[in-house]
């Protein structure tokens, strides 16, 4: 059900990226945060009557707390700061009333080459929760790793504007490019697929690694196959076939209160059981992984936690759940174990490459 309430802008916040954030006057309510998308309803100002969508907050999910303009009653007409006119065709958020036309790599005919070729032995980190992209990026950064380049699929949220991690992330120079693929939107780069996204990280923006993962909005049932995270099992596949090295981040938690958390998640044994690749998984020392398949190698990474220095140093605050880093240390040291690993595993590739 989509539940709906109309309220004043009575403040402006801050603006970064595609992400606006006002407060609203809703009477009978009172004051609600919100969050305007400029490129999609066009940004509000103070006074306009605007349209919310509420339903996350009624429910109490992790959005932050926020409502979500729908409309802007006042002017709905009013131009985004930036108007793209790049002349793409492909619609994202299909069917949806706020579909919108982006330029796709593959829509441009100066790249036709690039989805012919392979990853290469390319190391392609893929996680299953957002927040563990960032100590995946750092472990790669441990090991001088650039340039790193982030796919963010359609499984969670949308609008990649919407992750304020990415964005530190890129400030930081731990990333250096962004892929949107299937519905996702707002990247440097948009695709179609999460294939063509590797690819093009590859042979269009030279990355040495890359990082796939769905945005922030991870969804879950409690249940053995109802949780998005399982497209891991699919995209490491994906990473194989076109050539790449696939590389498991583990979710593990010594915190969690689920028992089908603590420890390694079910949620990565479900989705390595499920993969036909044969993957690469990093493990921080001490992390014991019993019953994993054959097909997978472990990789016990060391200095995980100066990988995670490298997100203190920075001022790169992580959190998972609402846990910190001191909360469940495990959580990020195993995330941080498969950016170490696919590093070592890179090094040691361009050593034989040389050798030879």
């Amino acid at each position: 059900m989509l539940n709906r309430v109309v309220g004043v802008v009575t403040e402006i916040g801050r603006t970064i990226g595609d992400i606006q954030y006002v407060v609203v006057q809703v009477e009978a309510q009172g004051v609600r945060r919100a969050i305007n998308y400029p490129s999609l309803t066009g940004p509000a100002l103070q006074g306009d009557r605007v349209l919310l969508n509420e339903t996350a907050t009624r429910l109490s999910l992790g959005t932050g707390g926020y409502d979500f303009v729908i409309a802007n009653l006042t002017n709905p007409v009013r131009p985004a700061p930036t108007e793209d006119h790049s002349g793409g065709h492909i619609i994202k958020g299909r069917y949806l009333p706020h579909q919108q036309a982006v330029l796709t790599l593959e829509e441009q005919p100066q790249y036709a080459e690039v989805w012919d070729r392979s990853l290469d032995g390319l190391p392609v980190i893929v996680a299953q929760l957002h927040s563990q992209v960032a100590a995946a990026a750092a472990g790669l950064a441990l090991r001088g790793i650039a340039p790193v380049a982030y796919i963010m699929t359609d499984a969670a949220a949308l609008p990649l504007s919407l992750s304020r991690l990415i964005v530190q992330l890129k400030q930081a120079e731990l990333i250096d490019s962004t892929f949107t693929a299937g519905q996702a939107f707002g990247g440097d780069f948009e695709t179609v697929t999460v294939h063509s996204a590797l690819l093009a990280a590859k042979h269009i923006c030279g990355a040495r690694a890359v990082i796939v993962c769905q945005g922030p909005g991870n969804a879950g049932t409690g249940t053995q196959y109802g949780f998005s995270g399982l497209e891991q099992a699919a995209l490491l596949d994906t990473v194989e076939r076109l050539g790449g090295k696939p590389f498991a981040v583990v979710r593990a938690s010594d915190a969690d209160e689920r028992e089908r958390h603590r420890g390694i998640s079910h949620h990565t044994r479900t989705a390595l059981r499920l993969a036909y690749a044969k993957c690469f998984v990093g493990l921080p020392p001490g992390l014991a992984f019993p019953g994993l398949s054959r097909r997978h190698n472990k990789r016990t990474a060391e200095s995980t936690d100066l990988a995670l220095q490298i997100l203190e140093d920075k001022f790169i605050a992580l959190t998972t759940m609402g846990r910190s880093v001191q909360d469940d240390l495990l959580f990020f040291q195993a995330a941080a174990a498969a950016g170490i690993a696919a590093a070592d595993e890179l090094h040691h590739q361009e050593e034989q490459e040389q050798s030879n």
